[in-house]
């Protein structure tokens, strides 16, 4: 089989094309790489080469289909191989390829929309390889769209526990720029693997734009909701409440600690305010918590009795972790999980700068938490769920 090793000419032709083909070379040699790699998928999906007999065999292959793929190093004409009846399509073809044809189609849309200036114009060049038209746009946009749709729209499961956070990215709305809210949530399902859950892009934070963001999840199927891990914005806390008020929530440690150091009386106060909130956050039992909580609102009722009010009032907000079993503690504490997803979305958001409407920028985001997704749910599992799953769920 080919999945066993390359053979020797194909070996020889790529080093051969490395050494003194210069550009046209290196298009050779990927355009070799991915009809080898694309063959094997093939056979491994089949569970057998072509002509072999196998009783492992799941099915028959069907020839080849031509593709050309655009590049930055220019297009690249492909054999796809084809498999009779059964869905076949290469994973090596399509993995990463989404979120680089949305963030090609967000810049070609400002192009065409006249919204760009000559400098995105040589952006569309060196990220597309080619000349956008209208057409093609239109073309892709459809493709990405039904693809994207499907994917925010999936069936979700049983989720033990489920993390919320919003991003905020520049777009064009009835002729002004606006700052639009990339309302996003992950869950880590029964096998302690995380999965992206949802994302949509919303005008704001308000309460009406989370209820009907956790709505549309509950909506899916998803059930068996142990507890929620956010911050403390104001709309999300509504619809929290409002959505799933039975489930138990973790105000996230990291946000906590900021908060706190709001209440210094002074600014030489924040880093000991700061180590105060880490020694409680960070006890070992919810007693020792309990206990140091008390000792630290007696510590500040004169020194800073406005920290000590709101210490008082809300620091049990960040203690719910400890409900949990011990060996998840660390990876509930906090938001964290998915701000490390903001970043990556930011990071490959930041080229286009702003955004010609709505739907561009959900389809740039979608392109690129698909991919995590696709990476976390093939991957190791996140938490082992053993010391969770034997207990009581709390309903949802």
């Amino acid at each position: 089989m080919i999945s066993d090793q390359l053979n020797d000419t194909l070996i020889e032709e790529i080093v051969k094309g490395l050494i003194g083909g210069g550009s046209e070379g290196i298009k050779l040699v990927l355009e070799r790489l991915y009809n080898a790699s694309m063959k094997i998928e093939r056979e491994q999906f089949l569970g057998a080469a072509s002509h072999e007999r196998s009783k492992e065999r799941q099915g028959y292959a069907n020839g080849y289909k031509p593709k050309e793929l655009q590049t930055r190093m220019g297009a690249l004409s492909l054999e796809v191989p084809q498999v009779r009846g059964l869905g076949f399509y290469p994973q090596s073809l399509e993995k990463g390829t989404r979120s680089e044809k949305a963030l090609k189609l967000a810049i070609a849309q400002m192009y065409i929309e006249g919204v760009s200036t000559r400098k995105v114009q040589d952006i569309t060049g060196q990220l597309c390889g080619y000349d956008v038209s209208s057409t093609q746009v239109s073309r892709l946009t459809q493709e990405l769209d039904e693809q994207f749709g499907q994917f925010r729209n999936r069936p979700i499961g049983e989720i033990c526990y489920l993390t919320l956070d919003a991003i905020y990215l520049k777009i064009r709305h009835n002729g002004s720029v606006i700052d639009m809210a990339i309302l996003l949530g992950y869950g880590v399902n029964t096998e302690g693997r995380r999965e992206i859950l949802g994302v949509s892009a919303s005008l704001s934070e308000a309460e009406v734009h989370w209820r009907e963001f956790l709505q549309s999840l509950q909506s899916r199927g998803m059930r068996g909701l142990r507890l929620i891990v956010s911050d403390d914005h104001a709309g999300l806390k509504k619809a929290r409440m409002t959505v799933f008020p039975s489930v138990p929530w973790q105000r996230c440690q990291f946000h906590l600690c900021q908060n706190a150091q709001s209440y210094a009386p002074k600014k030489s106060m924040r880093h000991e305010i700061a180590e105060v909130m880490r020694e409680i956050l960070h006890s070992p039992t919810l007693e020792i918590a309990q206990e140091m909580k008390k000792q630290a609102i007696e510590k500040y009722r004169k020194r800073a009795p406005e920290f000590a009010k709101w210490l008082d009032e809300n620091i049990d907000e960040g203690l719910t972790v400890f409900q949990f079993p011990k060996e998840h503690w660390k990876k509930l504490r906090t938001s964290n999980g998915i701000e490390r997803v903001n970043r990556e979305i930011k990071r490959r958001t930041k080229v286009a700068v702003l955004f010609p409407n709505k739907e561009s920028a959900l389809r740039l985001v979608t392109g690129v938490i698909i991919e995590i997704h696709e990476d976390w749910i093939t991957g190791r599992p996140y938490l082992d769920m053993s010391c969770l799953l034997g207990g009581c769920s709390i309903s949802d």
